[in-house]
């Protein structure tokens, strides 16, 4: 018996949506990311592009727990001395929520080429409304 291969040609993606509203961050992130990646599929193969569309939705409205607004940031450094800039996720999550859900999920991606073009098929929206509604979503019941 050989093992099955999928193939990018023959892979259908669909669309599904997460509402992030009153969810811990991190696991709507981490439901996305498998979803990006494909490992919901019974065909998952490693070295393939075979995951699906993902929409979050009420991204403003997601948790985080403990001290997390407080004591988690968000680091980036231009490259020259002094040049580390740090804003607290308490400030993300007022002023720019999709980049906080945005941060989390690409985190959980791969380190590579399919990592990256996961990271493109994901929407992020701070409330209810989305752009995609002729794609037909599925919505996903999040446990």
């Amino acid at each position: 018996m050989s093992t099955f291969m999928a193939k990018q040609e023959t892979i259908e993606r669909k669309w599904y949506v997460i509402d992030a509203a009153n969810k811990p961050l991190g696991h709507t992130a981490t439901l996305a990311a498998s979803i990006l990646r494909g490992k919901h599929r019974p065909e998952f193969t490693p070295h393939v592009d075979c995951g699906e569309f993902v929409i979050i939705i009420n991204c403003a409205q997601a948790v985080l727990t403990g001290r997390k607004l407080d004591q988690k940031f968000y680091r980036r450094h231009s490259g020259y001395i002094g040049g580390l800039k740090e804003i607290s996720y308490r400030n993300i999550m007022q002023n720019r929520p999709e980049f906080a859900m945005q941060l989390a999920v690409k985190g959980m991606l791969p380190k590579n080429v399919i990592g990256r073009k996961s990271a493109l098929r994901l929407k992020v929206y701070r409330g209810a409304e989305h752009k995609q509604q002729a794609q037909k979503p599925i919505a996903i019941a999040e446990e």
